[in-house]
């Protein structure tokens, strides 16, 4: 730091930030669990947990990028911080009201408040040193983010899946004590920050947006039709996200019956509409954009496409963990439901042993101990191997795990899985510091686009539940195949959208 000083305080308070939504991110996935089996939902109507969850960074990203840009990272800290409170508390009234939508409330505040985090902690972690740390500094912080989710489905099990003395679940009543749990943490974290001194640190402009020479700010957009091709693919994205928030609209039965529409049918009209607008606006007006905006620069709207494509996956896998554990996995010996591991396994409906869902659950913080493992060793490749390059392996890696579970291959998918969370562990903080690389002051404007993109979360998860009510489980893990694909097309090419050689490492003793 200038002036002799350390970033070190900064940062590992920042990484508990990381830890905080890891815990909550993965007690979400068991609550989906919860609903589908409470309220009979189909693996498409549960997505709307997953919904809920992301529509909070949709709406909120924008937001949490002008307050940081306006009061630094400290004021956004401490804004997101109070929305969590605000969210896990919700939870107690929300228990008494009983409803479906009274806790997707409390789960979209929740995500709110986490917008602000994420929005404002990813980039600040890349700066809190040099520049070269900075796609191992984001993956070292984020490996916090792997330990919170090994806990949230533990606490999710315990919480969510509870059943009395006659056998009935009470996790609808009891669901609040974790987040209020929460609710309580935030709230001393808040004060915590509020009397630390947070250096608000820029980064370079390598690419020169702010420069005040007009002639170097204004330059016609760069990269020519691959620039513009990638800012069109966001306008199509956005149209999606848009036209998914209006289809949760549609789904409500008044509504739909009143316009006599389904909701997918909303989300088709409304994407297109949408993108059909926005794509005349935008190739009409596409001179206009200039090196001063971020957007000519493909290898930041590159990275928003990548993080849509990567939330969407991540998500997906995430949101059906537990339903595939415990309907495609092979039969278990009736033996193995004995002492430690009884709450495990059930019969099933079919008469066959199988993975409990408190067994699944308490399986996927293991999926969660690998995706952390996946992270440190990450941290420790990238400190070595360009990050693009890094991002582009893991990313083949986690197709050919996808491709696994399609093939319907019993443990061996199984197995395949959990590779699966391994592999996806470096994915999002990668996108993320190579998306916002040499941006400067930007980087936070920025950062906020890139956090915006995690409504892939809420989008594509409704897909693959069609395909698995439709053809199969199994077969829906197609769809984080094609996404780690695409993405892996991203990382082989940043180096030539982004005319840099890559983010490396210099040494792993050399302090941050």
């Amino acid at each position: 730091m200038p002036g002799g000083g350390s970033y070190l305080v900064p940062f590992l308070l920042v990484s508990t930030l990381f830890l905080l939504w890891g815990f909550c991110n993965g007690m979400i996935d068991v609550m989906d669990q919860h609903f589908r089996k409470a309220l009979n939902l189909t693996l498409a109507q549960s997505a709307w947990v997953q919904f809920a969850h992301y529509l909070g960074y949709f709406l909120m990203a924008m937001p949490a990028g002008w307050l940081a840009s306006k009061f630094g990272y400290k004021g956004g800290i401490i804004a997101g911080l109070l929305l969590v409170s605000i969210g896990g508390f919700w939870f107690i009234p929300a228990t008494h009201i009983a409803t479906f939508p009274a806790f997707l409330l409390g789960v979209c505040l929740i995500a709110s408040g986490l917008t602000f985090l994420e929005t404002v902690a990813n980039p600040y972690s890349t700066v809190l040193g040099p520049k070269q740390f900075a796609a191992t500094r984001i993956n070292l912080s984020q490996s916090c983010n792997g330990i919170g989710w090994i806990f949230g489905p533990i606490a999710g099990s315990m919480f969510f899946y509870g059943k009395d003395a006659a056998g009935n679940s009470t996790g609808s009543e009891t669901l609040w004590i974790p987040y209020a749990a929460v609710g309580v943490f935030v709230l001393v974290l808040a004060i915590i920050f509020a009397f630390t001194k947070l250096p608000d640190v820029k980064s370079e402009d390598e690419f020169h947006i702010d420069d005040t020479n007009k002639d170097v700010a204004y330059a016609p957009v760069a990269h020519g039709g691959l620039a513009v091709s990638l800012i069109w693919l966001n306008i199509v994205v956005l149209a999606t996200a848009i036209g998914m928030i209006v289809s949760a609209v549609v789904a409500i039965p008044a509504v739909g019956a009143k316009l006599g529409m389904t909701d997918n049918q909303a989300l088709l009209y409304t994407a297109g509409i949408l993108a059909a607008i926005g794509s005349a606006i935008f190739f009409t007006q596409k001179s206009k954009v200039t090196n001063h905006s971020i957007w000519s620069h493909p290898h930041f709207s590159g990275a928003t496409l990548a993080q849509f494509l990567y939330v969407a996956a991540q998500c997906g896998i995430f949101a059906y963990f537990i339903s595939y554990m415990t309907s495609q996995i092979p039969s278990v010996p009736v033996s193995w439901k004995s002492g430690f591991f009884e709450k495990w396994f059930e019969l099933h409906t079919d008469g066959q042993m199988g993975l409990s869902d408190a067994g699944a659950a308490n399986l996927a913080s293991f999926g969660f101990f690998c995706f952390l493992a996946g992270r440190v060793i990450g941290a420790g490749l990238l400190k070595k191997f360009a990050a693009h390059k890094v991002l582009c392996t893991f990313c083949g890696a986690a197709a050919l795990c996808s491709l696994l579970v399609v093939m319907k291959l019993g443990w061996i998918s199984a197995a395949a899985l959990f590779l699966a969370y391994f592999f996806m562990s470096i994915m999002f903080p990668t996108i993320f510091s190579l998306g916002i690389h040499g941006l400067g002051a930007r980087a936070k404007k920025a950062s906020s686009f890139i956090v915006m993109a995690i409504m892939g979360g809420a989008v594509i998860p409704k897909f693959m539940g069609h395909i698995g009510d439709t053809h199969g489980l199994s077969r829906a893990f197609i769809v984080p195949l094609i996404c780690f694909c695409l993405i892996g097309v991203y990382a082989l090419m940043w180096s030539k959208l982004s005319k840099s050689d890559g983010l490396v490492g210099l040494s792993a003793s050399k302090s941050h």
